[in-house]
């Protein structure tokens, strides 16, 4: 279990790509497929890996390794996450300096931004709308409450100009009236 818990969180860590919430998918696909944890048990897991201090992904990892194999599971989940992060560092920054003028490196990384862009936006959807993929999809009241909060923060945002942090009390202050 441990040695598996490493495995796929190396393989995850190293194709990272964008953040966290734009490897939402792939950290999904894996529990899936490992059956770690059930689908309102991840979704409960991001969640909850969303509200701690850090990455989203590394807190994910942290916490589904914890869920699965205790703390063992979370140290072997946690290093497996980090450790490609901290050798690709290590060797880009080798490299970086020899490359940075290089207009095939400067593109590749133009050429990510919308795959990037891709992820997030299908995470947003998928966590934000229950019953995605099935058969019975209907629209209910916290589809409806999640997209006026979403509308709310883009708006407060785009054309107010608010500062994030009041954008993020204000959609705490409606989570706690829409869905108390």
């Amino acid at each position: 279990m441990l040695l598996s818990l490493f495995i796929t969180f190396f393989k995850i860590g190293f194709i990272s790509f964008g953040g966290g919430y734009a490897m939402m998918p792939v950290i999904q696909r894996e529990v899936d497929k490992h059956q770690w944890l059930s689908p309102d048990d991840f979704n409960h897991m991001i969640s909850l890996a969303g509200t701690g201090p850090g990455p989203i992904a590394t807190n994910c990892a942290t916490l589904i390794g914890f869920q699965t194999a205790g703390v063992p599971g979370a140290i072997v989940a946690t290093l497996g996450m980090v450790l490609p992060s901290l050798i690709l560092i290590i060797l880009l920054a080798a490299c970086l300096y020899r490359w940075h003028t290089n207009k095939w490196f400067k593109s590749s990384f133009y050429g990510l931004k919308p795959v990037v862009t891709g992820f997030i936006i299908f995470a947003a959807i998928h966590f934000g709308w229950t019953g995605w993929g099935t058969e019975k999809f209907h629209i209910s009241w916290n589809q409806i409450a999640t997209l006026l909060i979403t509308v709310g923060a883009f708006l407060g945002i785009i054309k107010y100009k608010l500062h994030p942090f009041m954008i993020i009390v204000s959609a705490g202050i409606m989570g706690i009236v829409f869905f108390q």
